[in-house]
Parts: structure tokens; C-alpha cells; sequence
């Protein structure tokens, strides 16, 4: 087809789904331990980078296995079916239903989304050195042409997996669903991924009589492992000075293995030591799907249209999929014209510079975030608001001889800090009434005291605040407070917030979509009057006043407790677009480098090391997480941009100690060496047969 042989298109649809799958999982997965789970951020980003780092240590495993065992089909085959068990099982684990709808107890949910992320693990990571492989075999010697599109499509529906989960499953698990109770529909943005993962492992078995399967041939990791272990066994059995010194220590593995493995393992060496430092880019990378997402919470999303905090990890893939063309045509062109000497590893360099940057950005932006989150009474001090919900201003004396404040009607103060010991009581002055209210206030608590003036008296109701932080991941709170002359049963969209006595305030309830309006219904002697609320906005906390009815037209009043999220999404498209620079760079030129310092037959041991370096990189991210005791997220990026710095700094001094060589020559020359010895051997043979022939 086209040149093509068939089963390549099998191959890559596969490829596209596997990818939504992984990526459309991953990218909703840390609002999971945080929102359903209810893990504190620090331990979902711990179990979130565990998870990432175990799906980049199992395909070693994966390489191991289809070399030297069942090679690459099976591998691929049996691995998949893992993987789309565990995404089904990591859905299932997800239906609040399990427990019967019950809040507080989530082990049941927790074991089996632990076993169906294991399970995913070792399905994603084994078939990740496999597949791309496997689809270079299906290509003949001279099909070379063909074999560079194949794998431009690979990278092509790679990307395309990504962009589209990254977009959709948010949105999936932004929904509402549940018999019990309706929340963050979960077992859909983990099922529709599921479904893919099934779906690309049927579309695999369909094209299986198509594929050209390859024999295991045996794995080179194991041949180097083996090589360099000898080479130090041998070492250390020969450490005594009577025996000479070698050039080398992997030239103690002479006595058993050939000159031209231990030339090429020595190239390999070489470049594995450089990937020392490497994996601090990737702890720093990999926070995209963590702490990036978790700060996105924090933020307003609206574009015109909501933005779910997840869903800012699609801006990677589109700037990538735009900046790789732009570099590769633009900019190292204008770059060699210049005739400056961009080598790969200065590339490299410039990389994780860039990275350090991007969480510096990230540390900016945290930075105005923490700006608007609300001032807690420390230990010691106490915060009370006063809010007029009548007609007439009003003065507010705070005693004993503390300051005075005057109130317009239908407004409030905000909250005002006092030692709980010094402040004992208020007294209200409005018209010619005046009324002294005994407060009694407990130490790091919130209070508001709500204050009405009639024509006899000033009614008020002094009320506990139970609200000791901003709302988390971005939800919004929403109280009544009822200023009519009588009793209301009030209601907004599907929740009913019950019976409320002049006066009096109902508790705090979350709101489901804090983005949305909803009817505002309030059922009185007369009738029932109704409203349509504001949209609330994300991570706020309103009390709103029934304020009179008119026409069956409800009149309310919005006391702002906690402002919502003001600084925008958007002030991350910076860090986003300096790390995605950063990733071109890197991630792009690394491979590149790696592949171009590496004999033929060495690729798969430098693919083994590249993957462990991402693996390390997210232990470094967990171990950060679990031990660090910064409570300040802004210090933590700058923490991880002044180490990305640090190792940037190591990792030019040992580049500019590095040597570039061409393997293809080294081989060469081993080539040659062999033909000649062949050559020699056969003279040698002959001569002893003209000899023999003497005799």
C-alpha cells in the first residue's frame, strides 16, 4: 500500500490509542489522589512520580524479554493485555459506589487503583522499547525511505494520542456522576482510556498474519552487562602489582571477550557517564502532570470557556508539535549561519538552562498566587467580619476602647485581626439605637457577626466561620444568610440548603460547578420567590443575603468571604513555552547525540540508559516531595531550578571534556583489522597445504 507494507497502519493506529490511553490516564491522575482520594499534595505527587518512574524502569524488562525470550510480537502481545487490565481495573477502583458511596472509607478504591497503576506500569513500560521496533522490522534492506515516514508517523500519532487525551479526559472527569452521590466522574476519564487500550490491542491482533516476526536474537544489554562485569571481577582478581597494568579497565575483559565488543562498549561508557547528571532535567520535566497541575488549581481558568486545571498539560504537545518544525527549519539554520558551533551537548546545555528558567517562571507565578490567598489568625489572635444586612448605616465600637468602624447598609468590613484576650465585645450604633453584643471569641478562628437595624431593635447573630483554609482544588463555598422578617426555605439548583429563621445562617455548601449560574429559590408564607445566582468562580467562599421579594423576584445580596481564584491560567503558558524550548533541546538533541556516539549494534543500551535517567529523575521528585520541609511552594520551585542550574553547570565542564567520535570508522577499522587476520589465516593455511603437499 503506497510502498508501504499493511501492517505498518495496524501498527501506528495501535500506537495512537496506546498513547491516548497512557496519556488520557496520566493527565487526570494527581486530581484523583487529590480530589477522590483525598491524598494531601505532598503524597499524590510522591505516588504520582513513583508511578512515572516505574513506567521508565519496566522496559528494560520489556527490552530484555523480546530479545532474548519471546520476542518483540508476543512481547508487545501478552504486555498489552496486562495493560488493559489494569486500566480497567484502575476504573473500577475509582466508583465511589464500591463503599457504598461513603466518603470516608477509600481503601478499597485505593488498593485497586494501586494495583491497576502497577499493572499499567509494567503493560506501558515492557511494550515502550518494543513497538517502534517492531514496525522498523516490518521494512526491507532496501525500504529505507519508507522506514524514515513510518517512524515521522510513529512520532506523528504519538503526539496525536496526547493532544486529544490531554483534552478530552479532563473534560470527562470534570462531569458529575454517581448514584449516591453525584461527583468528579472519575470511573469515565479512566473507562474512555480503558476502552482504548482494548481497542488498540484488538486492532494489533487483527493485523498479527501481516506482521514479519523476527526471531529473539539474543540482548546486547545482557552481552555489555556481562562484558563490564567481567571486566571488574578480573580487575580486582588481578589487583596484585606483579601484573602489568592495562590501557584500559574494561581491558580486562580481553581474556574472554572479543577487541570489538570492548571497543564498543567503551564508546558506550562514554556517553552513559554523561547522563550522570541528566536525570535532574527530568525530575524537573515531569512536574508538568504534578505540581504545575496542582498550582493550576489555584488559578482562574476562564478563557471565554472553562479550562480545567489538567487540561494546561496540552500546551506542551501544541508546542511541540510547533517548535520542533520551527527549530529544526529556523533556527539551527540562522544559527549555523552565524557559524557559531551549536554542538549537541552545548544544545543540551542551553536545554536545561532553559528548564531552570521555566521553574523560575514557576516560582513567579506562585508567587502572585500566594498573594491572593486569605489571611488565617495565627495563634494567639482572632478574625471577626461584620456584615449589615439592614437599611440603615451603622457604627461598630470594638471594646474595650478598640477602633470603630462605620457600615453602609447592605455592605461588610472583611475580616479584622485582634488578640482573642483584648477584644470581649461590640457596640452597635445605628439611628437612635444602640445595642452592645458580648463576644467571647476563641483563638485561630474566623467569625462573622451579622447585624440588622428595625424600627425597635438591632438584631444580630454572631457566627462561627468553620473555614481554616482557602477551598481546595479549586472548589467554591456558598451560605445563606436570611434577612426577611420571617422563615424561608431556601435552595439553589439541586441543593437544598433547608429551613432558615430570621437571621440565621445556614452552613457552607459546596458548589458543582463554580462556573455556572444556578436558580436560587427561597419558599415562603406567600409564595416562593427566585433569582439567578453570579458565576462564583473558583476557590471562593460566599455568604448571600435574602434580602426582600418583589413580584416573585427574589433580591440578594453577595457578602465575599474568600475572593475567588484571580490569577489567570494563562500566566503559565510562559513556563510552559520555556520548558517546551527547553525539551526540544534536551530531549530531542540527547537522543540524537546518544544514537550518533553509539555503535549499530549498541542503540537499545544507550534507549535502556536514556529511559533509567527519566526513571531517576522522578525518584529525585518523589524523594523531594516526601522529605522536603519547605512549606512554601514558590521556595520549592526555586529550589529545583537553583539544582537544574547546579547540575547544568557540571554537566558543560564534563562536555567540554568529551570527545566527539564516529563509530561507523571505529567499526570500520575493526573490519578491516578482521579482513586482514582472515587474510593472513588463509595464507598461513595454505602455506602449511603447500608444505604438506612437499612432504
Amino acid at each position: 500500500c503506497l510502498g508501504f507494507p499493511l501492517s505498518i497502519f495496524f501498527i501506528v493506529i495501535n500506537e495512537f490509542c496506546e498513547r491516548f490511553s497512557y496519556y488520557g490516564m496520566k493527565a487526570v491522575l494527581t486530581l484523583y489522589f487529590t480530589r477522590f482520594l483525598r491524598w494531601e499534595d505532598n503524597f499524590a505527587t510522591a505516588i504520582y512520580h513513583t508511578f512515572v518512574a516505574l513506567c521508565y524502569l519496566t522496559p528494560i524488562l520489556g527490552a530484555i524479554i523480546a530479545d532474548s525470550w519471546l520476542g518483540k510480537f508476543k512481547t508487545i502481545l501478552y504486555l498489552s493485555i496486562v495493560y488493559a487490565i489494569g486500566q480497567a481495573v484502575l476504573s473500577v477502583g475509582s466508583i465511589s459506589e464500591l463503599t457504598g458511596g461513603s466518603a470516608n472509607n477509600v481503601a478499597p478504591n485505593i488498593a485497586l487503583s494501586m494495583i491497576g497503576l502497577i499493572l499499567i506500569a509494567l503493560g506501558t513500560g515492557g511494550i515502550k522499547p518494543c513497538v517502534s521496533a517492531f514496525g522498523g522490522d516490518q521494512f526491507e534492506e532496501d525500504q529505507e525511505r519508507q522506514r524514515g515516514t513510518f517512524f515521522s508517523l510513529f512520532y506523528l500519532s504519538i503526539n496525536a494520542g496526547s493532544l486529544l487525551s490531554t483534552l478530552i479526559t479532563p473534560t470527562l472527569r470534570a462531569t458529575e456522576c454517581g448514584i449516591h452521590t453525584k461527583q468528579e466522574c472519575y470511573p469515565l476519564a479512566f473507562g474512555v482510556p480503558a476502552i482504548l487500550m482494548a481497542v488498540a490491542l484488538v486492532v494489533f491482533v487483527i493485523g498479527s498474519k501481516m506482521y514479519k516476526k523476527i526471531k529473539p536474537q539474543g540482548n546486547i544489554m545482557l552481552e555489555v552487562s556481562k562484558c563490564v562485569g567481567f571486566a571488574i571481577k578480573n580487575r580486582f582478581r588481578h589487583r596484585s602489582k606483579k601484573f602489568p597494568k592495562r590501557e584500559h579497565w574494561l581491558d580486562w575483559a580481553s581474556d574472554k571477550y572479543d577487541k570489538r565488543l570492548i571497543a564498543q562498549t567503551k564508546m558506550v561508557l562514554r556517553v552513559l557517564f554523561l547522563y550522570i547528571p541528566l536525570p535532574m532535567f527530568w525530575a524537573v520535566f515531569d512536574q508538568q502532570g504534578s505540581r504545575w497541575t496542582l498550582q493550576a488549581t489555584a488559578m482562574n481558568g476562564d478563557f471565554g470557556f472553562q479550562i480545567q486545571p489538567d487540561q494546561m498539560q496540552i500546551v506542551n504537545p501544541i508546542l511541540i508539535v510547533i517548535m520542533v518544525p520551527v527549530v529544526d527549519s529556523v533556527i539551527y539554520p540562522l544559527i549555523k549561519k552565524c557559524k557559531l558551533n551549536f554542538t549537541p551537548l552545548k544544545k543540551m546545555t542551553v536545554g536545561m538552562f532553559l528548564g531552570s528558567l521555566a521553574f523560575v517562571a514557576a516560582a513567579l507565578v506562585q508567587v502572585q498566587i500566594d498573594k491572593t490567598y486569605p489571611v488565617f489568625p495565627a495563634a494567639g489572635q482572632t478574625q471577626i467580619k461584620l456584615i449589615n444586612v439592614g437599611e440603615i448605616p451603622a457604627t461598630v465600637q470594638f471594646q474595650p476602647q478598640l477602633d470603630s468602624v462605620n457600615i453602609a447598609p447592605k455592605k461588610e468590613t472583611g475580616y479584622m485581626i485582634y488578640e482573642a484576650s483584648k477584644l470581649q465585645s461590640v457596640h452597635i450604633s445605628a439611628a437612635i439605637l444602640n445595642k452592645t453584643v458580648p463576644l467571647g471569641l476563641q483563638k485561630k478562628e474566623r467569625y462573622t457577626l451579622a447585624f440588622k437595624w428595625d424600627s425597635t431593635d438591632i438584631s444580630s447573630n454572631l457566627i462561627w466561620d468553620n473555614i481554616t483554609s482557602k477551598p481546595e482544588n479549586g472548589k467554591s463555598l456558598v451560605r445563606f444568610i436570611n434577612s426577611l422578617p420571617y422563615t424561608v426555605n431556601v435552595a439553589m439548583g439541586n441543593t437544598d440548603f433547608g429551613e432558615l429563621d430570621p437571621l440565621s445562617v445556614t452552613n457552607y455548601s459546596f458548589v458543582p460547578k463554580p462556573d455556572g449560574s444556578y436558580t436560587i429559590n427561597a419558599s415562603m408564607p406567600e409564595g416562593a420567590c427566585t433569582a439567578v445566582s453570579k458565576k462564583f468562580g473558583y476557590g471562593s467562599a460566599y455568604t448571600i443575603s435574602l434580602d426582600y421579594c418583589v413580584a416573585n423576584e427574589l433580591s440578594i445580596t453577595y457578602f465575599e468571604d474568600i475572593a475567588p481564584n484571580t490569577v489567570h491560567m494563562a500566566w503559565q503558558i510562559p513556563q510552559y513555552f520555556l520548558l517546551t524550548c527547553a525539551e526540544v533541546l534536551f530531549s530531542v538533541t540527547g537522543l540524537e547525540f546518544s544514537y550518533s556516539q553509539a555503535p549499530s549494534n549498541m542503540k537499545s543500551v544507550l534507549q535502556a540508559g536514556w529511559l533509567l535517567t527519566v526513571a531517576v529523575g522522578n525518584i529525585i521528585v518523589l524523594i523531594v516531595a516526601g522529605a522536603s520541609t519547605i512549606d512554601k511552594q514558590w521556595a520549592e520551585y526555586v529550589l529545583f531550578a537553583a539544582l537544574l542550574l547546579l547540575v547544568c553547570i557540571i554537566f558543560s565542564i564534563m562536555a567540554s571534556f568529551y570527545t566527539y567520535i564516529d563509530p561507523n570508522e571505529i567499526e570500520a577499522q575493526f573490519s578491516e583489522e578482521k579482513k586482514e587476520e582472515h587474510k593472513k589465516d588463509q595464507d598461513d593455511n595454505e602455506k602449511e597445504a603447500e608444505i604438506d603437499s612437499r612432504m
